[in-house]
């Protein structure tokens, strides 16, 4: 799928140019995949149930619903969706206020993609709140736009918020690179038709045809990206 909004001439020359990068959030770009679980663990044991480490696969980089669904199932805890969403975002929220630790290799990519004035856009699975809370921290100047989970119709694993963030940045998905450390996200960005760097950070990502594996955000840099638009051509 192209964009209905039309790419700059700067951006859309060659053919195979990269046009923009979108990366995920959590565990990408921030080392808060762990807050996620402490939360969900600290909320369900004040609700008398104790989460099994072996769920921490299960529920890492999807979308809230989806993964507070599962709890509330699996447990059986006697609460609502929305009542737990709330209690989880509040936890989250309280973890992150003194600000949040980026992972390796982040501060430098930020900082080279704004030097090479590539757009830049973070999309995330996460509310709209907690976002901004964590945009509070990073530099909101740094991304021209970012897309919250519930802020589309489907979050991932769909396309829909890697889409929407081309459209939002006038570039074509398949001239966009997308950096996510979880399957989830790896399968939003691929069904978008954007190439993909895959930072594995809580659960493996294999490899795949069209993707590429790396250990860390150390191993990424403007001139791999570029790299990654012509090899997958």
């Amino acid at each position: 799928m192209t964009s209905t909004v039309p790419a700059s001439p700067a951006r859309s020359a060659g053919g195979s140019a990269l046009q923009a990068v979108f990366l995920d959030m959590d565990g990408t770009l921030v080392d808060t995949e762990g807050f996620w679980w402490d939360a969900e663990r600290e909320v369900f044991a004040d609700l008398g149930h104790e989460l099994p480490e072996a769920w921490r696969d299960v529920v890492v980089g999807g979308p809230m619903a989806r993964s507070a669904g599962y709890l509330i199932e699996a447990t059986g805890a006697d609460i609502t969706l929305a009542e737990l969403t709330v209690l989880l975002n509040e936890r989250f929220e309280h973890r992150i206020a003194r600000g949040v630790p980026l992972m390796p290799g982040a501060e430098r990519l930020l900082a080279e993609l704004a030097a090479h004035n590539v757009p830049t856009a973070l999309v995330s699975a996460s509310h709209r709140r907690i976002i901004d809370r964590v945009l509070a921290s990073l530099g909101r100047d740094r991304f021209a736009l970012s897309v919250a989970g519930d802020e589309v119709l489907r979050t991932k694993p769909h396309p829909d918020p890697y889409l929407h963030a081309a459209r939002g940045v006038g570039a074509d998905p398949s001239q966009c690179a997308v950096i996510e450390d979880t399957a989830t996200g790896v399968a939003s960005a691929e069904a978008a038709g954007c190439r993909v760097v895959a930072v594995p950070s809580v659960a493996p990502i294999a490899a795949a045809g069209g993707r590429i594996v790396v250990g860390s955000l150390e191993e990424v840099d403007v001139s791999f990206l570029r790299t990654l638009m012509t090899r997958m051509n």
